[in-house]
């Protein structure tokens, strides 16, 4: 099979295409033919060096956990899926999924059937964003009716999916992102949103019962715990909470916490529901050719990306 694999750390020259042996499934694994593989900040930094590296090990390895496909084959004791299925999932995360690639293996769980109103380039764009700001929001946050939510570049890959799920949940959702993206994110439904190259984030949001920070810089975390009110929430995703702004979070009666993802097909299921719905729906800015990984990997990190790039496999 085909795959993207990378023999050391580096930049996204290091990414090539290759011929390796395809996989085949243990007992309650399925082998899934992929059709498409998202791209997401994970990824770039993890092909640096950064990220999860030190979970992979050295390289050579291939790259990649968000994937849409359908299932080739099923190993023994599988029961929730069957071959043709056609099926999204976030496999293995953090450790090795190989998704830049023509065909994945993994646990019959890691997935779910792909929601029916997405093409399988749209699909690939939903899970490891997806899943990261379901489980934030309910399982951490458990986001109630009418709380005032913050999520921190809204207009990316995770924080454009977190908009819609918080206001599926009947939150008010303030966003930041820059002036030329605030019209989208309000036909997402951001009851506000900040420019954060011109207004001050305390003058705009009044207090704040949730703040997902996806940007990960301390200066970030701080001027958020700011803003939050006592017995609020700060989600720290990228690069998780310097002690220093915990502890003065702790007397302020905020709390600071780190998040990493998951793979939970059953969320994966309820994620569709919400998508076949109408209430949320997924951005792909742009899709690149398997053997393009590296150009996908340098647009992602000029850092203006709307909403997820996709690569197409098939």
């Amino acid at each position: 099979m085909r795959a993207i694999s990378q023999d050391t750390y580096g930049g996204p020259e290091v990414l090539k295409l290759i011929d390796t042996a395809r996989p085949e499934p243990l007992p309650t694994e399925v082998l899934v033919r992929v059709e498409a593989a998202g791209v997401n900040p994970v990824d770039a930094k993890t092909r640096a060096g950064q990220g999860v590296a030190g979970l992979l090990g050295e390289p050579p390895f291939i790259l990649g956990w968000d994937v849409s496909g359908v299932v080739e084959a099923v190993g023994h004791g599988v029961h929730t899926l069957a071959v043709g299925d056609e099926v999204y999932g976030m496999p293995w995360f953090p450790r090795a999924a190989s998704a830049y690639a023509e065909y994945v293996t993994a646990p019959s769980r890691h997935f779910a059937r792909k929601p029916a109103n997405l093409d399988h380039i749209q699909a690939a764009a939903v899970p490891l964003a997806g899943l990261t700001a379901y489980q934030i929001l309910t399982a951490l946050a458990d986001v109630q009716k009418d709380q005032r939510v913050l999520i921190h570049a809204a207009a990316g890959g995770v924080g454009h999916l977190a908009v819609q799920i918080a206001k599926a949940l009947g939150a008010y959702v303030v966003g930041t992102a820059s002036a030329g993206k605030h019209e989208w994110l309000r036909g997402l439904g951001a009851d506000e949103v900040i420019d954060y190259h011109s207004q001050q984030l305390a003058e705009a949001t009044g207090d704040l019962d949730v703040v997902v920070d996806l940007v990960g810089t301390e200066a970030t975390l701080a001027q958020s715990v700011a803003v939050t009110r006592p017995g609020g929430l700060v989600v720290a995703v990228p690069s998780g909470s310097p002690q220093a702004v915990v502890d003065r979070a702790a007397e302020s009666g905020v709390r600071v916490a780190p998040y990493l993802v998951e793979p939970d097909g059953h969320a994966l299921g309820e994620i569709a529901e919400l998508i076949e719905s109408g209430a949320v729906r997924i951005e792909v800015e742009e899709v690149f050719p398997l053997a393009e990984a590296g150009a996908a990997h340098r647009r992602l990190e000029d850092g203006r990306t709307r909403g997820k790039l996709v690569l197409a496999v098939r």
